[in-house]
């Protein structure tokens, strides 16, 4: 009786631990298992060769895997010129053994980064991407190597505010086709989590595109961890942070590294599971890894480089000040505060096109640039999309709500927050409240108080109107005129015909359109 007695109480007890506390304890591996991760490369096209080269001088004594965290198709001029497909093209060569998502990877419609994706060969992973209305993802969930006897699984997921901020990828009309589930997307991974456990997977590690920065879903890294268990340890992106290993519990209370290597292959991450079972990460600077080198990669690179050459060397102008989108601590300025390369882009919208206003969404701005010349390449760095400048007509009401929409996180970054030309206001950072926005007038060069009442013609990229942009304020606004070429020429235009090919101390610091006040 008493056996009997004990035995239901070890099966109650089974029943009611989570299925990775059961488990045995995991095959360690015959050999230590190295996993070199990136995030947010945006076509840094010369890291590629050195994370290869890397790669290859591990695996002489180590088992080695090479994953990649997400935004790689866009960001810089290889993709800009090619539409992604340079990067995919040296991505191939690379050979990744798993690649999860960014968000930039739907600043293309889904059947071209679908194309792109398959080219780059390597298996993608995401946990949380579904056409609407389907259970099944557009990719699998996971994928479980095998490193001897050992297995590693690999979990994907891609940040939620993609619907946002790339919205055009989701849509078709005013039919949204495709979902990321933000309010399921904890449970998402803990059921691949669970999933891949079962299958056997002696390590889970999630490669994930979501960021430790809070943000309008309210989903990031840190709490994903503190949702789930069953995950050894997190490879992130997204937000271009280095972080060399937060320590976050999780649900049943274990501690479980989060760790992201910044953005540009500034660093690469290195994830060691060592023959006695212990999981150990670093950040290796570029100052070490940049003598490891691939020749099969190096020799992909240099033919896209000598393309890339031929359609960007051609100098566009001198600038005399540095062309900034950073602070002082290398954060996203321009998706705070105004920057000199916010009212610079600006101006050429709105000068060019004639508009009363234009305004830019600070995350389309890319890349700071130094003083000096400045070629077509270094032009495509700063606005890499393939977005082109529309004027719509929008009311005085419309431009403010637009401005408190895109406000309202402050102080935290939004990709959203507005560069501005022909408009200024000051917004204060405690209650997000907007006010003195005046508009320039065109009749005396002065500017005057924003009419609510009365229509003025706004300047901006396509995407800021049809694509999601600034929060969907500019979506249901009568469009007067759509620009025959992509923002970036736009931009070349003003720079050459209206400024002279010269940039002058006039740009040097941002010319007081946005106030920021406590």
């Amino acid at each position: 009786m008493k056996t009997k007695l004990f035995s239901l109480i070890a099966l109650c007890l089974a029943v009611a631990m989570p299925s990775n506390a059961r488990k045995c304890a995991p095959v360690v591996p015959d050999k230590s298992i190295v996993i070199l991760h990136e995030n947010d490369v945006h076509c840094a096209i010369d890291g590629y060769t050195h994370l290869a080269g890397l790669r290859d001088a591990v695996s002489d004594t180590a088992y080695v895997a090479l994953v990649s965290c997400g935004d790689f198709l866009q960001g810089g001029t290889a993709g800009a010129i090619s539409r992604g497909q340079y990067v995919a093209d040296i991505m191939r060569s690379v050979r990744y053994d798993a690649i999860t998502l960014g968000n930039h990877e739907f600043d293309y419609p889904v059947s071209h980064s679908s194309r792109l994706l398959k080219h780059i060969g390597a298996p993608v992973v995401c946990a949380n991407f579904f056409k609407t209305g389907k259970s099944k993802p557009v990719y699998a969930p996971y994928i479980i190597k095998r490193f001897g006897k050992t297995k590693v699984a690999f979990i994907g997921v891609v940040t939620p505010t993609t619907l946002y901020t790339e919205a055009g990828a989701f849509m078709d009309g005013d039919k949204q086709i495709y979902e990321l589930k933000p309010d399921q997307l904890y449970s998402l991974v803990q059921k691949a989590v669970d999933k891949v456990r079962k299958r056997g997977a002696d390590y889970v590690v999630v490669i994930s595109h979501l960021g430790e920065d809070d943000n309008v879903t309210h989903i990031q890294s840190h709490g994903l961890i503190e949702a789930t268990h069953g995950i050894d340890i997190l490879l992130d992106g997204h937000t271009h942070n280095v972080v060399p290993g937060d320590s976050v519990r999780n649900n049943l209370g274990k501690n479980i590294v989060v760790t992201q290597t910044g953005t540009k292959c500034n660093n690469i991450g290195k994830v060691l599971i060592g023959t006695d079972g212990r999981v150990t990460n670093r950040l290796i600077p570029a100052s070490e890894f940049k003598t490891f080198t691939n020749e099969r990669v190096t020799a992909v690179t240099d033919s896209i480089k000598q393309l890339l050459r031929e359609k960007t060397q051609r100098v566009v102008c001198h600038s005399d000040v540095q062309l900034r989108i950073l602070d002082e601590n290398g954060r996203q300025e321009v998706r705070k505060a105004e920057t000199n390369s916010g009212d610079i882009v600006c101006d050429a919208y709105r000068i060019i096109s004639g508009a009363d206003i234009a305004l830019a969404n600070g995350g389309g701005i890319r890349t700071e640039k130094t003083a000096g010349d400045l070629t077509y390449g270094d032009i495509a760095d700063i606005l890499p999309y393939d977005n082109s400048v529309w004027v719509v007509e929008a009311t005085g009401a419309t431009i403010m709500e637009l401005l408190e929409k895109t406000t309202a996180n402050l102080p935290l970054e939004d990709g959203y927050f507005p560069q501005v030309s022909g408009l200024r206001f000051t917004v204060g950072v405690a209650d997000h409240k907007v006010s003195d926005v005046e508009v320039l007038s065109k009749a005396t060069g002065e500017y005057e108080p924003l009419d609510l009442k009365r229509t003025y013609t706004v300047a901006t990229i396509d995407y800021c109107v049809t694509g999601g942009g600034f929060y969907y304020v500019l979506k249901d606004c009568r469009v007067l005129s759509r620009a025959d070429k992509l923002y970036r020429d736009v931009f070349v235009e003003y720079l050459e015909k209206n400024l002279g090919g010269h940039i002058s101390n006039d740009y040097l610091e941002p010319q007081g359109r946005i106030k920021i006040v406590e």
